[in-house]
């Protein structure tokens, strides 16, 4: 059956699908930026946690992601439930990029500015809300970025653990051989990918824009 015509018999699950996805994305990267951009920060105060930390996140990108589901499946609470598995190793892939571009962000204010700062009063959290994170904002969207994009691919996974999403789609043209299947989850996969690549590409611009 042609790509066009199988999205047009199966729309509303398409849809469904798709918002599906959306909010395991959604979900997972909201706790990545929560967790990771305060992890940062805290690693840009304790760099002797530096290697600890980032260690760590390097290890769960070595993991491939379907083994990470299976690995997280005996966890208690969290293995009775597909959707929450899901949003835990979606937010695991995130966290590296947004803590790695965070700690960079941070650390690569010029001392200079850092001292001016110092020496007109600011208090070490004015310092950070005022100047660092502002001139790190872009770095750390970046990171943002790259985690989202991340994100929207390996989602497609949480489906071979019933978690929903486009992945419903690959899994089942896998099975019956039928491209078209295929392609009516990773094309609109990619789509979303590239959307939201685009949109925080324009955020982190705007903010180039602002601090410079």
């Amino acid at each position: 059956m042609p790509l066009f015509a199988f999205i047009a018999i199966d729309k509303r699950q398409l849809l469904t699908l798709t918002g599906e996805h959306l909010w395991l994305v959604g979900i997972s990267m909201f706790l990545a930026v929560a967790l990771g951009v305060p992890m940062g920060i805290l690693l840009s105060r304790r760099r002797g946690l530096r290697a600890v930390v980032l260690g760590a996140n390097n290890i769960v990108q070595t993991i491939p992601s379907l083994a990470l589901f299976g690995l997280l499946l005996p966890v208690p609470w969290l293995g009775a439930r597909a959707d929450r598995l899901a949003i835990l190793a979606l937010t695991l892939y995130a966290l590296l990029p947004v803590v790695r571009n965070t700690y960079a962000g941070i650390a690569g204010v010029d001392p200079p500015v850092r001292e001016a700062a110092v020496g007109m009063g600011l208090t070490p959290w004015q310092l950070l809300w005022h100047v660092e994170l502002p001139l790190a904002s872009n770095v750390i969207v970046a990171g943002i970025r790259t985690a989202t994009v991340i994100t929207v691919g390996v989602a497609t996974i949480a489906a071979a653990i019933g978690a929903g999403g486009l992945g419903e789609f690959i899994f089942r043209g896998l099975a019956m051989v039928d491209n078209s299947v295929i392609l009516a989850g990773a094309v609109p996969a990619a789509l979303l990918a590239l959307g939201a690549d685009l949109l925080l590409g324009l955020i982190q611009r705007t903010l180039v824009r602002t601090h410079h």
